[in-house]
């Protein structure tokens, strides 16, 4: 029998989709998102799906309805997002802003699922000088987990963009273990590695199509050539279409050779909005560039290495490494490995923020494939819960926020705080 897995946040669903390829029943999948889940329902017609907030899920009649026992659910998956800075000491539980949080640990207790997978950004390492990560792993481990926080690369395991992610992974059966080893070491330039890249991944889809408006001077097929294909009944790639660009916009584009950006341009073409932002800087005095923080405004991607990180903006500001035009929807999302079959719901806007918040399927399918065949679903139930290990980066020097982090869990790793929970 297929292990069973609910999905909690559960978005457009890659990471549905690579605990399915894995050969997970997912049973249950919800999102607050409408077209998130429009889009998850169109791929995945035999999961129940439910749109809401997490706050109002009743877990215990949610249970009732799947014909599960507490404990008997094999993975939980997803991840809350962290929503803001929140408030330190006794009063982190109370926080409204950890509202979905404290609706996650509430999840687990109710569910005891044997596994769980919380996947977030980058930035919950830092988040409030480490609180809000510390917090969430001592409740886990208060409720008899054994966890894991890793600092995921997902370039490291075949998926072609720069992308970094947390993961924090437990098990209530006892199990001491491994996160899967990468397929790939990152070392030297990061994430540059000639295996994987943007050529293997984009360069044989066919030319794109035009959308409402006609770009100015790049090649796609004529929107009457495709409607006659559509009419003789061919298959026709969904969402790899572009639309109109302003002559500003072309302009900047044809200034930006591969690997440039906005900084790269003319003073003239700058956009002004990137010149307000550009030179924005963090608390601690490192460029807000190197943090995500301020923009690099558009891209130009390079043909033979990853992709930057596919985010809501990439048809916005990722160029083609050899068109004048922003990528598409489809190709972003092959760079996040959806499959061309799959079909996103929605508006373009839409679309492509389920894109970019989406866990790769690829990199989701690897890691449910490790915990199934590697440790499996039984074990000993205790509530001997532990902060196996932890990795936060691999950098030689850490940031004095992620420092506090690091001394955070280390304490918690020995057990040295009082475990209390809200």
């Amino acid at each position: 029998m297929n292990p069973k897995a609910i999905s909690l946040f559960c978005g457009a669903g890659g990471c549905s989709l690579g605990f399915e390829k894995a050969g997970y029943n997912v049973v249950f999948a919800t999102d607050v998102d409408i077209a998130a889940l429009a889009t998850y329902k169109k791929n995945f017609p035999s999961t129940k799906t439910l749109a809401t907030d997490i706050n109002q899920l009743d877990f215990d009649n949610l249970l009732d309805d799947l014909n599960l026992g507490v404990g008997e659910l094999d993975f939980l998956i997803g991840g809350p997002p962290c929503q803001g800075f929140s408030t330190a000491g006794m009063r982190f539980w109370d926080d409204p802003r950890n509202a979905l949080l404290k609706s996650y640990v509430n999840a687990l207790d109710k569910i005891k699922p044997k596994w769980f997978l919380m996947e977030n950004v980058e930035g919950l390492l830092t988040a409030n000088n480490g609180i809000y990560l510390h917090e969430a792993a001592k409740a886990f481990v208060e409720l008899g987990y054994k966890i894991r926080i890793e600092k995921i690369y997902a370039h490291e395991y075949g998926v072609p963009q720069r992308r970094k992610r947390v993961f924090v992974i437990g098990n209530r059966l006892g199990i001491d273990f491994d996160l899967p080893e990468p397929t790939i070491q990152v070392k030297g330039k990061i994430f540059r590695n000639s295996d994987i890249t943007l050529r293997h991944t984009i360069s044989a889809l066919p030319e794109p199509i035009q959308g409402k408006n006609q770009p100015l001077d790049y090649k796609t097929s004529p929107q009457s050539e495709w409607e006659e294909q559509l009419r003789n009944g061919s298959k026709i790639l969904t969402d790899h279409h572009v639309f109109y660009l302003t002559k500003i916009q072309l302009e900047r584009i044809r200034r930006l050779k591969q690997g440039q950006t906005m900084k790269d341009l003319p003073a003239e073409l700058q956009h002004e909005s990137f010149v307000r932002r550009a030179n924005r800087r963090v608390q601690d005095g490192t460029p807000s560039e190197k943090r995500g923080g301020a923009p690099s405004g558009i891209k130009r991607l390079v043909y033979d290495e990853p992709s930057l990180t596919i985010t809501g903006a990439a048809t916005r500001e990722f160029i083609h490494p050899t068109q004048n035009r922003p990528l598409t929807i489809r190709e972003a999302a092959r760079i996040q490995t959806f499959p061309d079959s799959f079909v996103f719901e929605g508006n373009d806007s839409e679309k492509i923020q389920q894109i970019g918040n989406a866990i790769p399927p690829l990199l989701a399918r690897i890691f449910a494939e490790h915990i199934k065949n590697d440790y499996g679903f039984v074990g000993e139930n205790t509530m001997d819960g532990e902060l196996i290990g932890y990795s936060l980066t691999k950098a030689e020097a850490m940031s004095p926020a992620l420092l506090k982090t690091k001394e955070l869990l280390e304490a918690l790793k020995q057990k040295e705080l009082q475990l209390a929970m809200f």
